[in-house]
């Protein structure tokens, strides 16, 4: 049988163990422990109250002593809290009735039931802690880049571990459509989420959030990091095509240069991170005008009216100007709405030839609008357009059914044969 010395340096062990892997903090632990040992003491002898629990994590020693006071023999009514003169006097011959008496407890009184049950109950609270401290350490990084390593790929989302193995989560909507990692990979996300739901910390990541990308221009741009060039508002479609408003105060600075770069060095690392998205940097201003027209570049804008109101905004382009505001599968022009929060439709300038044509809106009387902005989304606003296309070209580029574009082309031939 191990003696009382034995069995408390090994649980000293086991609890230095305990401290170690969890990284908990030298005083948390010792208010763990002690609190884990009073539970015990509470169990066995009814009460902690008379007991002192001293505790020396760095050196292994944990101490429990007993306080209880000296009684004439025939006055004990609770051997927990009172001693018998004689039997005080048997330690210290010297003690007087009234006195505290005080003594060590010999850990074999504990029993192997009781201190198994203190080491599952001190793993259960070390356990809580480390659920705690990982929560608050992650809910104060939320917008900060983290590192992973994939560790596994589900259907929904993506399991990444962090350097301490806390796991960390990647949803499928928040991962870029383009991304593709095998397990082992380190991959980088902003954290955009921590929940603590029956206290089990989940950590949400995100490659998709606007703030992810802004991230990364702090790190590849020391003028955005210092403060001297200030993100204004960023408008993303992630893996496809991202728009990033930028202002300095300081007039030695070309904010658009700086966050590109010398032959674009600065702006191809955030490129290659978002796999190939595109990204436009435009000069920010408080001018609605100049804002919108810096939106839709690489278009050339030959005009705008802006209800301020109503938030919308129309654009008139010469023809060829057309496609290149819609921009490849609308982008172009979406970004150019979330970048100034107004509604922007664009619409062809008419030559004299082309007075007699009519721009699309004028027939949402008869059809739908939501038919007519298909139309619009690549690049036809106006009727002679939609009649110049042939019919295979409209099915396959607005994915609108045989049947409604069969409507349309009637409702239009008609307006010209009138």
């Amino acid at each position: 049988m191990a003696t009382a010395k034995q069995t408390s340096i090994n649980l000293i062990d086991i609890f230095s163990e305990f401290k170690d892997f969890k990284r908990i903090d030298k005083q948390t632990f010792i208010n763990v422990l002690e609190d884990s040992f009073r539970n015990v003491i509470a169990k066995m002898y009814g009460t902690d109250a008379n007991y002192d629990v001293i505790i020396n994590p760095d050196k292994g020693d944990l101490e429990i002593y007993r306080n209880r006071l000296v009684m004439e023999d025939d006055d004990v009514a609770n051997p927990e809290t009172q001693i018998s003169l004689s039997e005080a006097r048997e330690t210290d011959p010297e003690i007087e009735v009234g006195e505290d008496f005080t003594d060590k407890v010999d850990m074999q009184s504990f029993g192997r039931r009781m201190i198994l049950n203190l080491r599952q109950t001190l793993a259960s609270k070390i356990l809580e802690l480390q659920k705690e401290n990982l929560y608050l350490k992650y809910a104060e990084m939320i917008g900060q880049v983290v590192t992973g390593e994939l560790y596994q790929v589900w259907k929904r989302e993506m399991l990444l571990l962090d350097e301490e193995g806390n796991e960390m989560y990647l949803p499928k909507q928040n991962q870029i459509p383009t991304d593709y990692y095998r397990k082992g990979e380190m991959v980088r996300a902003v954290v955009t989420q921590v929940d603590n739901q029956n206290q089990n910390p989940k950590i949400i990541l995100s490659r998709t959030s606007p703030l992810f990308l802004q991230r990364l221009f702090e790190q590849e741009v020391p003028e955005v990091k210092e403060g001297l060039i200030s993100i204004k508002k960023i408008a993303r479609i992630p893996g496809e095509r991202a728009k990033v408003a930028v202002e300095t105060f300081d007039e030695r600075i070309d904010p658009v240069g700086a966050c590109v770069g010398v032959k674009g060095a600065r702006i191809h690392g955030i490129v290659r991170e978002l796999r190939n998205e595109n990204i436009d940097v435009i000069n920010y201003t408080t001018n609605t005008n100049l804002y919108i027209q810096r939106a839709l570049s690489p278009a050339t804008i030959s005009s705008i009216e802006i209800d301020e109101e109503a938030k919308k905004a129309k654009v008139f382009l010469q023809p060829e100007e057309v496609s290149l505001a819609i921009g490849k599968g609308g982008f172009n022009i979406k970004l150019a709405s979330m970048l100034t929060g107004y509604e922007i439709d664009v619409y062809r300038e008419m030559s004299e030839q082309d007075m007699d044509d009519i721009y699309l809106d004028e027939f949402n009387d008869e059809i739908d609008q939501w038919v007519l902005d298909a139309f619009k989304a690549i690049g036809l606003d106006t009727a002679k357009d939609v009649l110049g296309t042939s019919k295979e070209d409209l099915l396959a580029k607005t994915d609108l059914e045989e049947e409604t574009i069969d409507d349309v082309l009637r409702i239009l031939k008609a307006e010209f044969e009138e």
